[in-house]
């Protein structure tokens, strides 16, 4: 069993900085006062202001440690004003996903008490699964243009990612049923009734869902998920999908548990994996000591339930339970809340909270 994990962190733009360094010293503290494997944290350059600064997003060095280290941290990246020259966003994150084969995007979608838009809803438990390294996104800085007349993306469905990612699909549904999370139920969102591409994506579908008799699995086009999603979100347990669906699907699922300040993320593949919240940079806000860290302190969470699964400590499983209980009880509480959530607390005054729940020493 690992004496020490080293972690690779990428702080991020704009809030990424703000929310990173209470997250990673309540995390130090956590390991600590648990007796648990060290984390060793080590930070390294990457992102739009990386690349504004030195002209390149995710230096080789940085992608080296990446690939090397037992789990990576990734913040916050991006800035709305500075682009490549084709006019895309800097986006060192689908790099990382395209490099490490980081084929499983991880979205929970999960209440705690920060309430929903949708109305009679007061609890939501599931989990869309997006394919992160293919689909549309497969054409990620290769797409090409007719002059000013026409522009050309190519969707990329491959049997060899498809069967790891619904392996992993049937797999965390099989987890969330000994957690006593989920009912095993895994639904298959496509659009198989229009394109080739999604029909080969089913059927492949159909014939891993044989490997595991004990989850039931249904398939259902992407139009009518959306739908089902604000009209009856509780059908869900855990949703697989492609990389373009699963992109807007996801953010759908953050709207319903209160917006991207709650929704942590993570992209896994069979050696790597990232955890980053899904919310962008802010950087209308950056520097104020206001942006929410929950989806950074979740994200860390979800971290320490990988390294505890990956490597049979589930100590490590309990310390992200209790971390996650820990933010939900803050939550709940509703006395310490920043300005998104209709408060004037501070990023640090959230984790400070967060950390007392734990009863951990409050980070300075």
């Amino acid at each position: 069993m690992a004496g020490r994990f080293n972690i690779c962190v990428f702080d991020g733009d704009g809030i990424g900085p703000e929310i990173m360094a209470p997250t990673i010293e309540l995390l130090g503290a956590l390991s600590a006062a648990r007796g648990l494997p060290t984390l060793a944290f080590a930070h390294h350059p990457a992102g739009a202001g990386h690349y504004r600064d030195h002209g390149e997003a995710l230096p080789a060095a940085s992608m080296q440690a990446a690939a090397a280290a037992d789990a990576i941290l990734l913040s916050a990246m991006g800035l709305p004003e500075v682009r490549y020259p084709d006019g895309t966003e800097i986006s060192p994150q689908i790099e990382l996903r395209m490099a490490l084969g980081l084929y499983a995007g991880v979205r929970p979608v999960l209440l705690f008490g920060q309430g929903t838009p949708l109305a009679g809803i007061d609890a939501l438990d599931f989990v869309i699964v997006r394919e992160s390294t293919e689909g549309l996104f497969a054409s990620h800085g290769k797409g090409s243009r007719d002059g000013d007349t026409a522009a050309h993306e190519t969707l990329t469905i491959t049997r060899e990612t498809s069967e790891k990612l619904f392996d992993f699909a049937f797999r965390l549904a099989r987890r969330r049923v000994a957690l006593g999370r989920g009912p095993g139920l895994v639904h298959c969102v496509d659009k198989a009734n229009v394109f080739q591409a999604f029909a080969f994506f089913r059927k492949i579908f159909h014939e891993r869902a044989a490997r595991f008799p004990d989850i039931q699995a249904k398939t259902t086009y992407v139009d009518a998920a959306a739908l089902w999603l604000v009209e009856r979100p509780t059908m869900f347990d855990v949703m697989v999908t492609e990389n373009m669906f699963g992109d807007i699907l996801s953010d759908l699922g953050a709207g319903l548990m209160g917006g991207l300040g709650f929704a942590p993320s993570a992209d896994i593949g069979d050696q790597n994996a990232v955890f980053q919240p899904c919310h962008g940079s802010a950087p209308d806000i950056a520097g104020r000591g206001i942006a929410n860290p929950i989806a950074m302190l979740l994200s860390g969470a979800m971290m320490l339930e990988w390294l505890a699964e990956r490597h049979g400590d589930e100590r490590l499983t309990a310390a992200g339970e209790d971390l996650r209980a820990a933010v939900a009880a803050v939550v709940r509480e509703g006395r310490v809340r920043t300005p998104d959530m209709g408060g004037s607390a501070g990023t640090a005054d959230v984790c400070a909270a967060v950390a007392a729940a734990l009863g951990l020493a409050v980070p300075a």
